[in-house]
């Protein structure tokens, strides 16, 4: 009944949400069923679209897994944007550095870099909130200015592409990146790229590393209850800076993805933060969430994100609607998704207590119950 509530309410959540789409298509004078259709067309009506959807949603599967690994450690991170770019900006200047090493070796580096850059950004807020108490909401979000300063700075200076400067236009962005480091195609025609495939298989890492591995049990241990956690001899801080670490990673992993898997090969903004993430740091928070704080629930979570995202080019040139339609809809997804979040945990107590209330009546002892409590904390 637990993980029926976990799928579902998300679920309703997200139907309530298109519900008051569809109120709005009609305030605007369009049909609620040829904007639905035309929504999921744009998303997934051809090979071609669904490509786009696949990636656009592949860094919202890796933001979403790193996210999941925060949270079951009972930390919060609201720094993906930041992250993304601190991967995208180390591999970049790996790949500037070294552009003649063979694809079959510098395609790894500069994804590797991707995840040390994200690690980076993502354990300097752990660290603070583990050995100084820093609130980690607050130095997360911090983080994410400071990285698009600095994003910035690099691309308007230290990196920006000589032809830039020579001829006056000084867009910030960096020479073209070497095609040894470009994410192969899978797909001949298509935008549909390996980046695709590495997010499915760092969620299923994610996955093993938070339920498969003695690093996952001692993270899932804090997350419970850091005093029993600390008691049982678990270095409470220690794992915390790992938690941000290893979710900032993915972040940055993330990153690397965004820049040698664009058709461009370089690294380019307008300035903004989501100019380069396209907030992809803060929609793989919703996408965590939609997904019940699991790695791999991520998965079909972000394909929904991505497709939203994808179709609502659709929906705007087939209804004539306003581009602002598609950002509102995202908006109303977004605060019903993280609304139902506290109905499912309420829903969850009750269930709950009706158990407990059942076993204490006479039902199946005492027994049960400690053996339901050892399975609540398995599945934690």
């Amino acid at each position: 009944m637990k993980k029926l509530l976990g799928a579902s309410i998300p679920l309703l959540a997200a139907l309530v949400a298109f519900f008051f789409g569809a109120i709005m298509l009609v305030a605007l004078g369009a049909s609620p069923w040829e904007g639905l259709t035309s929504l999921a067309s744009g998303a997934f009506g051809s090979g071609d679209r669904i490509a786009a959807t696949l990636v656009k949603a592949t860094p919202l599967i890796l933001v979403g897994a790193g996210i999941s690994i925060a949270f079951r450690t009972s930390v919060v991170n609201i720094g993906g944007e930041g992250q993304i770019v601190a991967g995208a900006l180390l591999s970049t200047m790996v790949a500037l550095a070294i552009p003649d090493v063979p694809r079959i070796l510098l395609v790894p580096i500069v994804m590797v870099a991707g995840l040390v850059g994200g690690a980076i950004a993502g354990a300097i807020p752990g660290a603070l909130k583990a050995y100084a108490s820093v609130n980690e909401i607050l130095s997360t979000i911090m983080l994410n200015i400071i990285m698009l300063q600095f994003m910035n700075f690099l691309l308007r200076g230290p990196l920006i592409d000589p032809l830039e400067v020579e001829a006056g236009t000084r867009i910030p962005q960096t020479a073209r990146l070497s095609d040894n480091a470009a994410l192969p195609t899978l797909v001949s025609g298509s935008r549909l790229h390996l980046g695709v495939v590495i997010a499915l298989l760092a969620a299923v890492a994610a996955w093993a590393m938070l339920w498969r591995t003695p690093l996952g049990f001692r993270l899932r241990a804090v997350g419970h209850s850091p005093a029993a956690a600390r008691s049982a001899g678990i270095k409470v801080e220690r794992h915390i800076t790992y938690a941000l670490a290893i979710s900032g990673s993915l972040g940055g992993l993330a990153g690397a993805i965004l820049v040698f898997g664009s058709e461009s090969q370089r690294m380019v903004t307008d300035g903004s933060t989501a100019g380069f993430t396209g907030s992809a740091g803060f929609n793989g928070i919703v996408t965590a969430l939609f997904g019940g704080l699991h790695p791999l629930w991520t998965i079909p979570s972000a394909v929904l994100f991505g497709g939203l995202l994808t179709g609502a080019t659709n929906l705007q040139r087939a209804l004539q609607v306003p581009a602002a339609l598609a950002v509102a809809l995202n908006g109303i997804v977004v605060i019903f998704v993280v609304s139902s979040n506290r109905v499912r945990s309420r829903l969850e107590e009750l269930l709950q207590a009706r158990s407990e209330f059942k076993n204490s009546s006479g039902g199946d002892g005492p027994s049960a119950d400690v053996d339901s409590l050892i399975e609540e904390v398995e599945h934690a």
